[in-house]
């Protein structure tokens, strides 16, 4: 019995799964999502006894005000980095940035300035959904850490060495036992010489005068 080959039917059978994995592949990234979990400031009750859970003590801080144009909050990241690092550097009490944001913004815009934050390490912002709908970014004071002077208001005494005489004495009979005798003589000709130059010295002058 002859066999046949069926080629247009062997190369569907190899062709289709790579073409369905490659076209599913595609829109299996169209529709991936990713999802932040943003945690938003409790809404104020009616009896304001959950107060300090809302945003309303914070609301009234010394903000700077900074206008985000709509769709452009990537193109001036840096400019927000650097406005979010000087507020840390200044480290002053109740301080912070309001990013101004209205209907013209987009998602891209909120998700690009959320970047910059956690690029400066930013981890204490709000947003302003009851009111204004504003980013606002607050800045925690740390008060600066005083190292304990363990020399200030006290006495400083100074002791002097009474043994270093008696040491410097002691050393110096020890090199002297160590010389040899030789040495001595020399020694004690160069002091006879010098004490005779002396009276040499002496009589001259006695004569003179």
């Amino acid at each position: 019995m002859r066999k046949i080959y069926y080629f247009p039917g062997l190369i569907s059978a190899i062709a289709m799964p790579l073409i369905f994995w490659y076209y599913g592949n595609l829109k299996f990234e169209e529709i991936n999502l990713n999802v932040i979990d943003i945690g938003l400031p409790a809404k104020l009750s009616k009896d304001r006894g959950n107060l300090n859970f809302t945003f309303e003590p914070l609301r009234n801080l010394d903000y700077k005000k900074i206008k985000v144009q709509p769709k452009q909050a990537k193109e001036n990241s840096s400019l927000y980095v650097s406005e979010i690092k000087k507020l840390k550097e200044r480290n002053k009490q109740r301080t912070g940035i309001e990013f101004i944001l209205n209907e013209n913004n987009t998602y891209g815009d909120f998700i690009s300035i959320l970047n910059d934050l956690h690029i400066t390490k930013s981890e204490e912002y709000a947003l302003d959904l009851e009111k204004t709908g504003h980013l606002f970014v607050i800045q925690r004071y740390i008060p600066p850490v005083v190292e304990e002077c363990l020399l200030c208001n006290d006495t400083i005494a100074t002791f002097a060495d009474s043994e270093a005489d008696s040491r410097g004495y002691t050393k110096f009979t020890e090199i002297l036992a160590l010389l040899p005798k030789e040495a001595f003589f020399i020694i004690f000709g160069f002091l006879f010489l010098v004490n005779i130059s002396m009276l040499s010295i002496k009589e001259r002058f006695q004569l003179r005068y």
